[in-house]
């Protein structure tokens, strides 16, 4: 019978195993002894023949002969080879097992699906489970020498009660070459035919499950057969068995020990037992060992399956359960724990530690959060914070995106782009107190400004108004611009006026002269213009004209931003400062706000351009209005 030892080593203790080492039945020691003894007797002849008989010449030769053995024995890859081998012995070793054909699935499956407590019923049942039992039989006395020399011949099949004599002459009288183990399970098939003809299998789902079960059954019975037929090959198995005795034949020379006063390398000591040799042999010839007994588990090794005890349980226990058992149920009653909502299974003294321990909740049960970080958050808030977030035209990203995936010709290039795009930011922002920075802050910002707010979804112009801010700081008597009269408002309103008639003429001109070239592509909505309106205060020097023409690698045409400078100068107050000249209307006549290209850009348009840094200079001084414009 297989040897257990599992309750031996329930619980890990000190020296746990080494109990085992004094077992004999089932040991290495049982299976190994021999080989050992064989392999020690061997070595021993070899090492006395060479200190005893051998001449001096001889001796000679023999200890060239031990050092080339003993150098070139370790070429033999011994842990790969029997390594892989014994694991892929193991898996199959346990794969037989788990496929020996157990009735528990379909005696359950029997027993509640076929009807019947009188003598029909009854005899339905212990027959189809007998001929379930008498397949696993015939199987098993195909694989197994054990089963075989309990049951040899069909006689002894009859005999044990498995099998009648009239179903022997319906097997026998079947012809075929192949192994018939199969017929009983036919056999099986056609009874429950019948009970579901007579009612016995009161519906199809019955019938349809204990067929699948069948099956089940019949298919583990299929597996035992196959892997009988089908073994590990042979070549692999040669070559294992070559490389472990072709190893410690070359170890019986090159492992003797050689005479000290010749003074060979590593031959210093002379102990006339090779202990670690044997070692070595034990371990390896061990390990081809338990892959010699595991690759047949059918036998009748120590560690072979019980195939004998397994068919004396199965046909007792399927026997029960579908006659004995059938229709017998206890008395119903109400349990112990009927009235309690928490039921509690008493422990003995000896495992009343298990109450001990708390129970499991989960591995962040006992996370510590700190107390500031527990409160809610309202979610009016957090909304806000997204829509700020997201306030910002998702087109403007992808101009920024194309702006900095542009291989500009210098380092110098990029900053211009980054500093224009941080200049045009501010001046969509409403007025704040810090908008007059330095440019020497705005070419240390950080570079990751874009212009999200000067192309917005909102494509409505907007005029930058030089007065609004002026006029609210007149009202709260802090402007000092108030002095002025309405006389010379009326007058800066005509000078613009007619800086707008020169715009139109100077637009007209610029478009006839752009048509030769290649329209620019459109990829956003046109942005917000610029334009100043007749109030006081002044602006100063803005913008430098450049023209930005993007290489043809981005887009099939170019997109050219242009900036333009004006040449008119609007009036002054002593008392504005530049917050107050960042104030937007918007324009009734969109086609009045037109982008003017002047002469220098012009003769300008071959070379490489440059968008400068707005500055702002001071009072009086001409203003430049920076228009970006996608053209059709």
């Amino acid at each position: 019978m297989t040897v257990t030892y599992t309750a031996r080593v329930a619980n890990a203790r000190f020296c746990g195993f080494s109990k085992l080492l004094l077992a004999w039945r089932g040991s290495i020691y049982k299976l190994l002894y021999k080989e050992v003894l064989a392999f020690f007797a061997m070595y021993s002849a070899i090492s006395i023949t060479y200190r005893f008989f051998l001449l001096d010449h001889q001796k000679r030769y023999f200890e060239k002969l031990a050092i080339y053995c003993n150098n070139y024995a370790s070429l033999i890859p011994m842990s790969f080879v029997l390594g892989f081998y014994v694991t892929l012995v193991v898996n199959r070793w346990w794969n037989q097992y788990t496929s020996i054909p157990l009735p528990d699935r379909l005696m359950c499956a029997l027993s509640g699906g076929l009807q019947g407590a009188d003598e029909r019923g009854r005899l339905l049942r212990r027959t189809m489970m007998r001929y379930a039992s008498l397949s696993s039989l015939l199987i098993l006395r195909s694989v197994s020498t054990a089963v075989y020399k309990r049951f040899p011949t069909m006689d002894h099949v009859v005999e044990a009660g498995f099998m009648t004599r009239e179903e022997r002459k319906k097997f026998e009288g079947l012809q075929s070459p192949y192994n018939k183990y199969w017929i009983p399970c036919v056999w099986f098939t056609n009874l429950a035919a019948m009970a579901r003809l007579e009612g016995r299998i009161k519906d199809d789902s019955t019938l349809k499950l204990l067929l699948e079960e069948l099956n089940t059954f019949r298919g583990n019975c299929s597996l035992l057969f196959h892997y009988d037929m089908i073994s590990v090959p042979l070549v692999y198995t040669q070559v294992v068995t070559l490389a472990v005795y072709g190893f410690f034949l070359a170890c019986l020379i090159g492992r003797q020990f050689l005479d000290p006063a010749q003074g060979y390398p590593g031959h210093d000591l002379d102990l006339y037992v090779p202990i670690f040799t044997l070692l070595q042999f034990f371990f390896y010839a061990g390990w081809l060992k338990v892959a010699e007994q595991l690759i047949n588990p059918f036998g009748e090794d120590d560690d072979d399956f019980e195939t004998n005890w397994l068919i004396d349980r199965n046909f007792q226990v399927s026997m029960m359960a579908v006659d004995e058992m059938y229709g017998d149920l206890p008395i119903l009653e109400r349990d112990r724990y009927w009235n309690d909502s928490n039921p509690r299974p008493p422990y003995t003294a000896a495992t009343l530690f298990v109450l001990r321990k708390p129970s499991f909740q989960g591995s962040t049960f006992d996370m510590a959060i700190p107390k500031e970080e527990m409160h809610f958050q309202p979610l009016e808030d957090i909304a806000e914070n997204l829509e700020e977030s997201q306030s910002r035209n998702p087109n403007l990203a992808l101009l920024n995106h194309l702006l900095s995936a542009t291989p500009s010709p210098s380092g110098f290039m990029g900053g211009a782009l980054r500093r224009a795009s941080m200049q045009l930011q501010r001046l969509t922002r409403s007025p704040s107190p810090n908008l007059s920075l330095s440019t020497t802050e705005e070419e240390g910002s950080d570079p990751g400004i874009t212009l999200h707010s000067s192309l917005g979804q909102d494509t409505q112009s907007t005029v930058c108004s030089c007065g609004g801010a002026a006029e609210e700081r007149r009202a709260t008597g802090v402007d000092e611009g108030q002095v002025k009269g309405e006389q010379s408002k009326r007058e800066d309103e005509e000078n613009w006026q007619k800086m707008e008639k020169g715009s139109q003429t100077k637009t007209a001109t610029s478009e006839k002269s752009s048509a030769n070239t290649a329209p620019p592509l459109v990829l956003l909505s046109p942005p917000p213009t610029y334009m100043p309106e007749a109030s006081p205060g002044s602006l100063g020097h803005l913008v430098t004209q450049q023209v930005l023409n993007l290489p043809r690698g981005i887009t099939s045409s170019p997109i050219t931003l242009r900036i333009e400078e004006s040449s008119i100068t609007p009036p002054v107050s002593a008392g504005c400062s530049i917050q107050d000249f960042f104030t937007f209307q918007p324009i009734p006549e969109q086609n009045k706000v037109q982008c003017r290209l002047s002469k220098e850009t012009k003769e300008n348009r071959s070379g490489q351009p440059l968008l400068t840094v707005p500055g702002i200079a001071g009072p009086r001084s001409q203003e430049k209005v920076a228009s970006p414009q996608m053209h059709d």
